[in-house]
């Protein structure tokens, strides 16, 4: 499973706003993409239900990841990565503000 880990640096955390910002961005990408904290469950992070309610605050780190089980070969797998990459650097520049 790819998978990518990043540092929520929106001064709220992801609630409202800019978690409504991160799960636009992560359901344009088309991919099943889950995000948790250390230790704790992957939730959908096409999901602002999920994605609020798992309480990610600002300095929190977080695994994004996409099930092999989704993608279909090395390059299905490499433009994950990319996604992933893309929105770990939404969540560290604080573009989910």
């Amino acid at each position: 499973m790819p998978v990518h880990k990043a540092v929520v640096k929106a001064s709220v955390g992801l609630h409202a706003r800019p978690a409504a910002v991160f799960v636009r961005a992560v359901t344009e990408t088309g991919l099943p993409v889950t995000i948790a904290k250390d230790g704790a469950q992957h939730v959908d992070a096409r999901s602002l239900l999920q994605v609020m309610t798992a309480d990610f605050q600002h300095g929190c780190e977080v695994e994004l990841g996409i099930s092999d089980a989704m993608l279909d070969g090395a390059q299905s797998r490499q433009d994950a990565e990319e996604v992933l990459r893309a929105l770990s650097d939404l969540l560290e520049s604080q573009g989910a503000a």
